[in-house]
This record gives C-alpha cells, structure tokens and sequence, in this order.
C-alpha cells in the first residue's frame, strides 16, 4: 500500500472535494488560502497520485427508479482461479451491482446492488447464479439511518 505524504492543504482540498466536487479551482483555492496555479496542481498531482480516484456526481437511486437495495452474501465451494474469473466476469456484467468484495469469515463475497422492485431482483438474481455459485443469501434494506462517500481524513 502506496503512503502519499499529504500536508494540510491537501487535506483541506480533499474535504471540499468530497463535500461537492464541482467546486471550481478558484472556489477551493480561496477557501485554502493558495493561488489559482497552485490549487490546481496540487489537485493534478493528487489525481495522478490516484489519492483521488475520480470525480462523480452522486445520483438519488429513488429519482432513477432504483429504490431497492440489495446486499447479497455469497458462499462457494469452488476456491480456484478459474471461478473467481468467471465470478468476476459475471458481476462486472450486470450494472445493478456497485459493488463486490471478497471476505473474510463466513462470507466468501458480499455483493451490493440496486433494482427497481421484486421482479427486478429476480432478474439480476438470476443472472448472478450463471456464476455456478454454492449458496446466496439476500438482504433488503429497509432503512438508510447513514450514507456517505466522504473518508475520514483524520488519519493523514
């Protein structure tokens, strides 16, 4: 794992990032307290850094039809290479699932995802079984009491 030596601008430039990243140039160089110049390669040299990854716009899954969100866990029998590929190459093929990690404990991988309704969860079940997978359990959330995209800066 890649330590990047951040200072206390950087910092700041990371919070208002992911607060809003529209902020312009101008907006966070202000708020910083640096010219236009150096805001803007210090942001050049965090992005080529991949401390910041990329830049999104966050939608509201309610405004686009998505209002379920699912968590699946996942157990197979079959720890080799040549499943995990195919594993990957079925989830990275289905757009309703934003996220997959493989775990540790009794999970072997715990999958997110978003659809519109019952139906639509049966369809990308459905897809997610061609996996040959051994066991697939479900979970709905009911209830979003936190969400957020923003890390912790405290520890830089």
């Amino acid at each position: 794992m890649t330590r990047h030596k951040l200072d206390k601008q950087d910092k700041q430039i990371l919070e208002l990032l992911q607060k809003n990243a529209a902020l312009s140039v101008g907006d966070i160089a202000e708020q910083v307290g640096v010219s236009k110049s150096a805001c803007w390669r210090k942001i050049k040299k965090l992005e080529q850094e991949e401390v910041i990854r990329e830049r999104v716009a966050l939608l509201n899954q309610e405004h686009v039809n998505l209002p379920m969100t699912v968590y699946i866990s996942i157990r197979t029998n079959q720890h080799n290479d040549k499943w995990a590929a195919q594993f990957k190459q079925v989830v990275q093929a289905i757009p309703d699932i934003l996220e997959v990690h493989r775990m540790s404990g009794e999970l072997d991988y715990l999958v997110k995802a978003v659809v519109t309704d019952m139906p639509g969860y049966d369809r990308l079940y459905k897809s997610l079984i061609k996996a040959d997978l051994f066991d697939a359990s479900s979970s709905f959330v009911m209830e979003t009491m936190k969400q957020t995209t923003q890390l912790p800066l405290k520890y830089i």
